[in-house]
This record gives structure tokens, C-alpha cells and sequence, in this order.
């Protein structure tokens, strides 16, 4: 299936460097960090903790076969709007919305990573008091963090005045939370979460 992004140009599918693309194995199943998000989002919601979902991009289909009456085939198709973030929910009366990157650097994340929609998204959502933070994983090194928005957005604007491409790990370590993965929930980022609010970081009144 074919599908392009909102100005024509083709999608393309790269493994190396998309944020789900890294698979652990885990008691000889492979898992994706968005499968174990969404392991994560499923004991949550079935333990009323919290009700947090993947958000769906939606997608105009333009050409479609039928090589049989009673089946149809998607050949192409556009992304209607370019996406936000990946998660939204709420937790506690608190409004959720977060991103899950992950990268294969040991020393830094690039920012890269990340796009300006997605930026102007966490701004917004922060600005309406929102708790708005990244997944982080370093794949090598088997780490994985929530890091807030409000840092993100920093580094992110500073890149336009001669800063950085990238968070260190030691600015990230600094400012962030580290997650230590359990059986279950697999990613306990409500963890970071609870930090978040007791920090009153990443949800800023204004």
C-alpha cells in the first residue's frame, strides 16, 4: 500500500531511524516499544489507573482493488493531516498526551526526532495545563525515560540560535525520569507521571 503525506510526497518506511522500529525480546516474544506501551495502556486502563490510547491517523484512501466481490484491497492512500503525538488520556483528572521515541545513540537524542508539529502540539497542550512528556528509550544502552515537554520544547527552540541537535543524556538523566521496566505494567511511565505532577513540570498554568 501506497501512502503519501499531506503535501503529495510519498511516505516512506524506515526502520533504522522510526520510533517504534527497535524490537526487545522478552521471554522469546519480540515487542516494540509501542507494543509494550500499549501492553502498558491495557493493564492500566483494566486496573482503573488510568485510560490512555494510542491516537489513530487517519488516512483517505484513494485507490482500492477488488481482486474478489467480496474483498477489497487498499493500494493508496494520503495522511489527511500530519500527526500529533502518539498517546492522550487522562490520569488522576490530569489530561495526558505524550510522544514514544526511541534512538540507537549512547551519548545523546537527537532532536531530529522529533517535528515541528509534534512541538507546536506539546506548546499547545501545555499551555491549556496539559502533562505533556516523552518515552524516551537509548536501545544500546537499555534505559528508557519521561522526559517533559517544557525541556524538550527548549532545546528544540534553541536549535534556531546556534543550539544543539541534540539532548545529552546527562541533561536528559538531569531533568528527567528514569523508568526501571517491570513484569507488569511492562513500561510504568505513570511513575514519571506522578513526578511530573509533584514536580508541577510540564503542565505550566499560562
Amino acid at each position: 500500500m501506497t501512502i503519501h503525506y499531506p503535501n503529495g510526497g510519498a511516505y516512506q518506511h524506515h526502520a533504522a531511524s522510526t520510533p517504534h522500529a527497535h524490537t526487545t525480546m522478552y521471554g522469546g516474544r519480540g515487542m516494540t516499544l509501542e507494543d509494550e506501551l500499549n501492553g502498558s495502556n491495557r493493564y492500566y486502563l483494566q486496573t482503573g489507573r488510568a485510560v490512555v490510547h494510542k491516537k489513530p491517523t487517519p488516512i483517505q484512501i484513494v485507490k482500492v482493488d477488488y481482486p474478489q466481490r467480496s474483498k477489497a484491497v487498499i493500494r493508496e492512500g494520503y495522511f489527511k493531516t500530519p500527526s500529533t503525538t502518539d498517546y492522550n488520556g487522562i490520569y488522576h483528572g490530569y489530561y495526558l498526551d505524550f510522544e514514544a521515541k526511541e534512538t540507537k545513540n549512547k551519548a545523546s537524542f537527537p532532536l531530529k526526532n522529533f517535528h515541528q508539529h509534534q512541538v507546536d502540539h506539546m506548546r499547545a497542550c501545555l499551555q491549556q495545563d496539559g502533562i505533556c512528556f516523552v518515552v524516551m528509550r537509548f536501545v544500546r544502552l537499555e534505559r528508557l525515560f519521561v522526559y517533559p515537554a517544557t525541556p524538550l520544547i527548549a532545546a528544540w527552540d534553541a536549535q534556531a540560535h546556534g543550539g544543539r541537535k541534540s539532548i545529552t543524556l546527562a541533561t536528559i538523566e538531569r531533568d528527567g525520569f528514569e523508568l526501571t521496566p517491570k513484569i507488569q505494567p511492562r513500561i510504568p511511565y505513570l511513575d514519571g507521571v506522578d513526578w511530573l505532577i509533584s514536580q508541577k513540570v510540564g503542565a505550566p498554568r499560562g
